[in-house]
Protein backbone atom coordinates (compact mmCIF):
# COMPACT_ATOMS: atom_id res chain seq x y z
CA UNK A 1 0.00 0.00 0.00
CA UNK A 2 2.13 3.06 -1.31
CA UNK A 3 1.16 6.04 0.76
CA UNK A 4 4.20 7.92 -0.07
CA UNK A 5 3.03 10.84 -1.68
CA UNK A 6 6.05 13.46 -2.42
CA UNK A 7 7.71 11.47 0.73
CA UNK A 8 10.45 9.34 0.43
CA UNK A 9 12.27 7.03 2.77
CA UNK A 10 15.09 5.74 0.91
CA UNK A 11 17.11 7.75 -1.70
CA UNK A 12 20.25 6.54 -4.24
CA UNK A 13 21.62 7.82 -6.37
CA UNK A 14 24.86 6.17 -8.40
CA UNK A 15 25.46 4.31 -5.26
CA UNK A 16 28.22 2.08 -5.94
CA UNK A 17 30.71 -0.85 -3.68
CA UNK A 18 33.80 -2.01 -5.23
CA UNK A 19 36.19 -5.01 -3.44
CA UNK A 20 39.31 -3.80 -4.92
CA UNK A 21 38.94 -3.92 -8.68
CA UNK A 22 35.77 -6.05 -8.15
CA UNK A 23 32.09 -4.12 -8.96
CA UNK A 24 29.55 -5.52 -6.61
CA UNK A 25 27.07 -2.57 -6.74
CA UNK A 26 27.67 -0.68 -9.93
CA UNK A 27 26.01 2.76 -9.84
CA UNK A 28 22.65 2.11 -8.71
CA UNK A 29 20.00 4.79 -8.45
CA UNK A 30 16.52 4.44 -7.20
CA UNK A 31 13.76 5.80 -4.36
CA UNK A 32 11.05 4.48 -2.11
CA UNK A 33 8.23 6.17 -0.56
CA UNK A 34 7.06 6.06 2.56
CA UNK A 35 4.96 3.24 3.56
CA UNK A 36 5.92 1.56 0.00
CA UNK A 37 6.57 -2.24 0.18
CA UNK A 38 9.33 -1.80 -2.57
CA UNK A 39 10.85 -5.49 -3.90
CA UNK A 40 14.43 -6.18 -4.79
CA UNK A 41 14.89 -9.19 -7.04
CA UNK A 42 17.69 -10.32 -8.65
CA UNK A 43 19.77 -13.81 -8.93
CA UNK A 44 22.15 -15.30 -6.12
CA UNK A 45 25.13 -13.23 -6.82
CA UNK A 46 23.50 -10.24 -8.33
CA UNK A 47 24.45 -7.78 -5.49
CA UNK A 48 20.77 -7.98 -3.52
CA UNK A 49 22.36 -8.43 0.46
CA UNK A 50 25.47 -5.58 -0.52
CA UNK A 51 22.76 -2.85 -1.59
CA UNK A 52 20.96 -3.71 1.86
CA UNK A 53 23.70 -3.95 3.83
CA UNK A 54 25.05 -0.38 2.54
CA UNK A 55 21.33 0.90 3.24
CA UNK A 56 21.40 -0.44 6.74
CA UNK A 57 24.66 0.85 7.52
CA UNK A 58 26.58 -1.89 8.02
CA UNK A 59 29.14 -1.60 4.71
CA UNK A 60 29.96 1.80 3.97
CA UNK A 61 29.24 2.98 0.00
CA UNK A 62 32.31 3.06 -2.63
CA UNK A 63 30.53 5.89 -3.65
CA UNK A 64 27.40 7.72 -4.52
CA UNK A 65 25.20 9.07 -2.44
CA UNK A 66 22.20 8.37 -0.55
CA UNK A 67 19.43 9.04 2.53
CA UNK A 68 17.68 6.12 4.44
CA UNK A 69 14.98 8.05 6.59
CA UNK A 70 16.64 10.90 5.87
CA UNK A 71 19.93 10.41 7.10
CA UNK A 72 23.03 10.03 4.97
CA UNK A 73 24.37 6.65 3.99
CA UNK A 74 27.83 8.11 4.05
CA UNK A 75 28.53 9.48 6.96
CA UNK A 76 25.52 8.58 9.60
CA UNK A 77 25.47 4.85 9.76
CA UNK A 78 24.70 4.91 13.66
CA UNK A 79 21.45 7.52 13.19
CA UNK A 80 20.48 5.03 10.00
CA UNK A 81 21.12 2.15 12.42
CA UNK A 82 18.39 3.30 14.96
CA UNK A 83 15.98 4.17 12.54
CA UNK A 84 15.45 0.81 10.55
CA UNK A 85 14.56 -2.45 11.38
CA UNK A 86 16.88 -5.44 9.79
CA UNK A 87 15.94 -9.27 9.32
CA UNK A 88 18.79 -11.36 7.79
CA UNK A 89 17.93 -14.51 5.50
CA UNK A 90 19.98 -16.16 8.42
CA UNK A 91 17.44 -16.92 11.49
CA UNK A 92 19.20 -14.46 14.24
CA UNK A 93 17.55 -14.94 17.57
CA UNK A 94 18.84 -16.94 20.41
CA UNK A 95 17.64 -20.77 19.90
CA UNK A 96 18.78 -21.92 23.63
CA UNK A 97 16.61 -18.74 24.62
CA UNK A 98 12.64 -18.44 25.44
CA UNK A 99 10.60 -16.87 23.34
CA UNK A 100 10.19 -14.09 25.90
CA UNK A 101 13.81 -13.83 26.84
CA UNK A 102 14.83 -13.08 23.47
CA UNK A 103 12.08 -10.19 22.88
CA UNK A 104 13.87 -8.71 26.30
CA UNK A 105 17.08 -9.23 24.42
CA UNK A 106 16.39 -7.20 21.69
CA UNK A 107 14.14 -4.56 23.81
CA UNK A 108 17.39 -3.89 25.60
CA UNK A 109 19.62 -3.44 22.63
CA UNK A 110 17.00 -0.94 21.29
CA UNK A 111 16.87 0.80 24.54
CA UNK A 112 12.86 0.55 24.71
CA UNK A 113 11.78 2.92 27.75
CA UNK A 114 11.17 0.45 30.78
CA UNK A 115 7.23 1.78 30.49
CA UNK A 116 6.88 0.31 26.94
CA UNK A 117 8.85 -3.10 27.41
CA UNK A 118 5.65 -5.28 28.77
CA UNK A 119 3.29 -3.59 25.79
CA UNK A 120 5.93 -3.90 22.94
CA UNK A 121 6.53 -7.58 24.49
CA UNK A 122 2.84 -8.51 24.24
CA UNK A 123 2.65 -6.89 20.81
CA UNK A 124 5.43 -9.10 19.12
CA UNK A 125 3.89 -12.15 21.23
CA UNK A 126 0.10 -11.38 20.09
CA UNK A 127 1.48 -10.74 16.24
CA UNK A 128 3.40 -13.89 15.81
CA UNK A 129 0.78 -16.31 17.95
CA UNK A 130 2.94 -17.13 20.49
CA UNK A 131 0.67 -16.63 23.35
CA UNK A 132 0.99 -20.71 24.31
CA UNK A 133 4.84 -20.23 23.60
CA UNK A 134 6.41 -17.58 25.31
CA UNK A 135 8.29 -19.68 27.93
CA UNK A 136 9.42 -22.14 25.38
CA UNK A 137 13.06 -22.45 23.86
CA UNK A 138 13.20 -20.98 20.51
CA UNK A 139 15.14 -24.17 19.14
CA UNK A 140 11.28 -25.79 19.15
CA UNK A 141 9.25 -23.37 17.21
CA UNK A 142 8.34 -23.83 13.93
CA UNK A 143 10.14 -22.13 10.63
CA UNK A 144 6.83 -19.98 10.69
CA UNK A 145 6.78 -19.10 14.27
CA UNK A 146 10.59 -18.26 14.10
CA UNK A 147 9.92 -16.08 11.22
CA UNK A 148 7.25 -14.27 12.76
CA UNK A 149 9.25 -13.88 16.00
CA UNK A 150 12.26 -12.64 14.12
CA UNK A 151 10.66 -9.84 12.14
CA UNK A 152 8.38 -8.98 16.00
CA UNK A 153 12.25 -8.20 17.02
CA UNK A 154 13.38 -6.30 14.24
CA UNK A 155 10.28 -3.83 15.13
CA UNK A 156 10.64 -3.60 18.53
CA UNK A 157 11.63 -0.35 18.44
CA UNK A 158 8.52 0.69 15.83
CA UNK A 159 11.21 1.60 13.06
CA UNK A 160 9.83 3.68 10.25
CA UNK A 161 11.61 1.38 7.42
CA UNK A 162 12.44 -2.22 7.88
CA UNK A 163 14.66 -4.14 5.52
CA UNK A 164 13.64 -8.13 5.48
CA UNK A 165 16.21 -9.83 3.10
CA UNK A 166 14.84 -12.70 1.96
CA UNK A 167 12.87 -13.34 5.10
CA UNK A 168 10.73 -16.23 3.72
CA UNK A 169 13.43 -18.48 2.35
CA UNK A 170 12.71 -22.14 3.40
CA UNK A 171 9.76 -21.05 4.95
CA UNK A 172 6.12 -23.39 4.05
CA UNK A 173 3.69 -21.20 1.86
CA UNK A 174 1.00 -21.35 4.29
CA UNK A 175 3.65 -19.48 6.48
CA UNK A 176 4.70 -16.93 3.84
CA UNK A 177 1.01 -16.09 3.08
CA UNK A 178 0.72 -15.18 6.95
CA UNK A 179 3.96 -12.91 6.99
CA UNK A 180 2.97 -11.04 3.93
CA UNK A 181 -0.29 -10.46 5.69
CA UNK A 182 2.13 -8.92 8.29
CA UNK A 183 3.70 -7.05 5.81
CA UNK A 184 0.48 -5.42 4.42
CA UNK A 185 -0.69 -4.63 7.82
CA UNK A 186 2.53 -2.87 8.57
CA UNK A 187 2.47 -0.59 5.40
CA UNK A 188 -0.73 0.24 5.87
CA UNK A 189 0.57 1.96 9.25
CA UNK A 190 3.16 3.61 6.79
CA UNK A 191 6.14 1.61 7.53
CA UNK A 192 8.30 0.90 4.85
CA UNK A 193 9.41 -2.07 3.91
CA UNK A 194 12.09 -3.34 1.72
CA UNK A 195 11.95 -6.65 0.77
CA UNK A 196 14.32 -9.14 -1.22
CA UNK A 197 12.90 -12.03 -2.42
CA UNK A 198 13.26 -14.79 -5.10
CA UNK A 199 9.69 -16.05 -4.92
CA UNK A 200 8.23 -14.41 -7.95
CA UNK A 201 4.37 -14.84 -6.64
CA UNK A 202 5.68 -12.73 -3.47
CA UNK A 203 7.31 -10.13 -6.20
CA UNK A 204 3.05 -9.56 -7.23
CA UNK A 205 2.79 -8.45 -3.97
CA UNK A 206 5.26 -5.41 -4.19
CA UNK A 207 3.91 -1.74 -5.13
CA UNK A 208 7.06 -1.63 -7.17
CA UNK A 209 10.07 -3.85 -8.04
CA UNK A 210 13.61 -3.37 -8.56
CA UNK A 211 15.66 -6.29 -10.68
CA UNK A 212 19.14 -6.16 -10.06
CA UNK A 213 21.93 -8.31 -12.35
CA UNK A 214 25.42 -8.26 -12.14
CA UNK A 215 24.77 -5.30 -9.34
CA UNK A 216 23.05 -2.93 -12.28
CA UNK A 217 19.49 -1.96 -12.18
CA UNK A 218 18.00 -3.10 -15.14
CA UNK A 219 14.47 -2.54 -14.55
CA UNK A 220 12.55 -0.62 -12.27
CA UNK A 221 8.63 -0.13 -11.97
CA UNK A 222 5.42 -1.72 -10.76
CA UNK A 223 4.23 -5.55 -11.38
CA UNK A 224 2.03 -4.58 -14.15
CA UNK A 225 4.28 -1.66 -15.77
CA UNK A 226 6.71 -4.24 -15.85
CA UNK A 227 4.66 -7.35 -17.60
CA UNK A 228 3.25 -4.77 -19.61
CA UNK A 229 5.97 -2.62 -21.02
CA UNK A 230 8.88 -3.99 -20.31
CA UNK A 231 8.77 -7.27 -22.10
CA UNK A 232 10.13 -7.29 -25.71
CA UNK A 233 8.88 -10.75 -26.86
CA UNK A 234 5.00 -12.45 -27.21
CA UNK A 235 4.43 -15.32 -24.74
CA UNK A 236 2.29 -18.39 -25.60
CA UNK A 237 0.83 -20.19 -23.05
CA UNK A 238 1.02 -24.26 -24.73
CA UNK A 239 -1.32 -26.67 -23.09
CA UNK A 240 -0.91 -30.56 -24.12
CA UNK A 241 -0.31 -33.66 -23.14
CA UNK A 242 3.61 -34.62 -22.64
CA UNK A 243 5.03 -30.60 -22.37
CA UNK A 244 8.55 -31.96 -21.52
CA UNK A 245 8.92 -33.72 -24.75
CA UNK A 246 6.89 -30.56 -26.57
CA UNK A 247 9.30 -28.43 -25.09
CA UNK A 248 12.35 -30.08 -27.05
CA UNK A 249 10.06 -30.40 -29.96
CA UNK A 250 9.72 -27.08 -30.52
CA UNK A 251 13.12 -26.55 -30.46
CA UNK A 252 14.13 -24.92 -33.99
CA UNK A 253 10.27 -23.83 -34.99
CA UNK A 254 10.64 -20.45 -36.68
CA UNK A 255 9.82 -17.79 -34.53
CA UNK A 256 10.34 -19.81 -31.34
CA UNK A 257 12.77 -18.51 -29.19
CA UNK A 258 13.30 -20.70 -26.43
CA UNK A 259 10.15 -22.51 -24.03
CA UNK A 260 10.29 -23.57 -20.35
CA UNK A 261 8.08 -25.68 -18.38
CA UNK A 262 5.40 -23.61 -16.25
CA UNK A 263 3.04 -25.30 -14.14
CA UNK A 264 1.10 -28.03 -16.39
CA UNK A 265 2.28 -26.79 -19.47
CA UNK A 266 4.24 -24.72 -21.32
CA UNK A 267 5.48 -20.78 -21.68
CA UNK A 268 6.95 -20.56 -25.31
CA UNK A 269 8.76 -17.00 -25.91
CA UNK A 270 8.44 -15.91 -29.34
CA UNK A 271 8.70 -13.08 -31.77
CA UNK A 272 5.02 -12.70 -32.99
CA UNK A 273 2.68 -14.94 -30.88
CA UNK A 274 0.11 -14.20 -33.71
CA UNK A 275 2.56 -16.35 -36.66
CA UNK A 276 4.26 -18.36 -34.30
CA UNK A 277 1.14 -20.04 -32.71
CA UNK A 278 0.35 -21.69 -36.19
CA UNK A 279 3.87 -22.82 -36.63
CA UNK A 280 3.96 -24.38 -33.53
CA UNK A 281 0.46 -25.92 -33.74
CA UNK A 282 1.58 -27.48 -36.98
CA UNK A 283 4.86 -29.02 -35.14
CA UNK A 284 3.05 -30.69 -32.39
CA UNK A 285 0.03 -31.54 -34.45
CA UNK A 286 2.83 -33.31 -36.42
CA UNK A 287 4.59 -35.12 -33.91
CA UNK A 288 1.23 -36.14 -32.52
CA UNK A 289 0.47 -34.47 -29.42
CA UNK A 290 -3.00 -33.72 -28.27
CA UNK A 291 -3.35 -30.08 -27.94
CA UNK A 292 -5.65 -28.53 -25.48
CA UNK A 293 -4.69 -24.49 -26.22
CA UNK A 294 -2.04 -22.19 -27.58
CA UNK A 295 -3.04 -18.46 -26.84
CA UNK A 296 -0.87 -15.17 -26.04
CA UNK A 297 -0.92 -14.12 -22.60
CA UNK A 298 -0.11 -11.63 -20.18
CA UNK A 299 3.85 -12.50 -19.50
CA UNK A 300 4.81 -13.26 -15.71
CA UNK A 301 7.47 -11.81 -13.84
CA UNK A 302 9.69 -14.34 -14.13
CA UNK A 303 9.23 -14.67 -18.14
CA UNK A 304 9.70 -10.75 -17.75
CA UNK A 305 13.07 -11.37 -15.40
CA UNK A 306 14.43 -14.34 -17.55
CA UNK A 307 13.85 -12.12 -20.88
CA UNK A 308 15.68 -9.02 -19.43
CA UNK A 309 18.48 -10.54 -17.99
CA UNK A 310 18.88 -12.67 -21.35
CA UNK A 311 18.77 -9.51 -23.15
CA UNK A 312 21.43 -7.85 -20.88
CA UNK A 313 24.06 -10.88 -21.53
CA UNK A 314 22.59 -11.37 -25.46
CA UNK A 315 24.07 -7.19 -25.39
CA UNK A 316 27.34 -8.33 -24.40
CA UNK A 317 28.20 -7.33 -21.02
CA UNK A 318 31.54 -8.45 -20.05
CA UNK A 319 31.11 -11.23 -17.50
CA UNK A 320 32.19 -10.44 -14.12
CA UNK A 321 32.66 -11.91 -10.46
CA UNK A 322 29.85 -12.63 -8.29
CA UNK A 323 28.37 -10.80 -5.18
CA UNK A 324 26.25 -11.66 -2.40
Amino acid sequence: MDQSGDRKAVVVKNLEKRFGSFIAVNRVSFEVGVGEIFGFLGPNGAGKSTTIRMLCGILAPSGGEGTVAGYDVLGEAEKIKAHIGYMSQKFSLYEDLTVEENIDFYSGIYRIPREKKKARKDWVIEMAGLKEHRSSKTAILSGGWKQRLSLGCAILHEPPIIFLDEPTSGVDPISRRQFWDLIYELSGKGVTVFVTTHYMDEAEYCDRIGLIYRGELIALGSPETLKNELMQEDILEVISDRPQDAMVDLEGVEGVKESALFGKGLHVVVSNADQAADSVRKRLQAKGYRIERIEKIVPSLEDVFVSLIEARDRAGEPQREVAR
